[in-house]
């Protein structure tokens, strides 16, 4: 287990060159943006247009913070999303256009590419201490609003954008927050 500081994160340019996005982890170590097996990410929208294209790649996104977006993608019908929302999953190699009818918002990423790694994003909001049990080779506890403490004796404090990395299915994680936080439970698998 390791604690990933937001200090430490990396920022880069997007893909498009249209904004930057700061990287909190990816896999294998060092990859650039073209040949990770998962990435996990925060971006910085500042105005509406379109999403990066990532061929064979599956991604699922949430708001952090400001007013939320729209999503139109591969012609579906439009999406909205906020900081209350579900994590969206969607493909991240389908045309993807945003409008922030709010302005800029800064967002949650998790991508992984297909046939080699999945992934699942769960959004919960915590005012109570509350058990989990692992399920993935990797769980990542992203703590996106408050502080949160990771186990007892001694405990392990997260800040706001700080993550918890565990690898191994079937341990019990502890989460107690310090009065409210949001917290984002990202489970990486091998296919």
């Amino acid at each position: 287990m390791r604690i990933l500081r937001a200090s430490d994160y990396r920022t880069m340019p997007w893909k498009n060159g249209g904004g930057t996005t700061t990287e909190i982890v990816v896999s294998p170590a060092g990859a650039g943006l073209d040949d990770f097996d998962w990435r996990v990410s925060m971006a910085r929208v500042e105005a509406s247009g379109p999403f990066s294209i990532f061929a064979g790649i599956d991604r699922t996104l949430s708001v952090l913070e400001g007013g939320g977006m729209a999503l139109s993608i591969a012609g579906r019908e439009v999406v909205e999303l906020t900081r209350t929302s579900e994590p969206l999953f969607f493909p991240a190699d389908a045309a993807t256009e945003a409008t922030l009818p709010a302005g800029p918002i800064t967002d949650l990423n998790v991508m992984t590419r297909r046939g080699r790694v999945r992934h699942t994003v769960r959004r919960l909001s915590l005012s109570e201490p509350q058990d989990l049990t692992t399920q993935a080779a990797i769980t990542l506890v992203f703590c996106g609003e408050g502080v949160l403490q990771i186990g007892e004796s001694p405990a392990l404090a997260l800040g706001a954008r700080d993550t918890f990395w565990l690898d191994g299915a079937g341990q019990t994680l502890s989460l107690r927050p310090l009065a409210q936080a949001t917290v984002f439970l990202i489970s990486i698998q091998n296919d």
